[in-house]
């Protein structure tokens, strides 16, 4: 009878020790579930500012493009400047 009792004795300590490994696993994987959106967060932001750098060299390359001296240019880049900087406005608004 000894035995029995022994061996389930066994079974309940295996048993406590499967739940505290359970729960030590659930809460490392709670922490590495936040980190992972922390990351992902982040990443959507380099990208946003990654687009955002990508769309300032585009525009900067129109304007280098059309570059000179004349006052139409000057006009032109002038415009394209208040563009950009209108886009950098709504831009700041949107990360708000």
């Amino acid at each position: 009878m000894s035995s029995v009792a022994d061996q389930l004795s066994s079974v309940l300590q295996k048993t406590a020790r499967l739940i505290e490994l359970c729960n030590a696993l659930q809460e490392e994987n709670d922490l590495l579930k936040l980190d992972n959106q922390s990351v992902k967060a982040s990443l959507d932001n380099a990208r946003a500012e990654n687009a955002e750098f990508e769309e300032k060299l585009r525009v900067l390359k129109i304007a280098k493009s059309i570059e000179g001296t004349s006052e139409k240019t000057l006009d032109i880049k002038q415009k394209i400047n208040d563009f950009v900087r209108e886009i950098d406005k709504c831009v700041v608004l949107l990360k708000k």
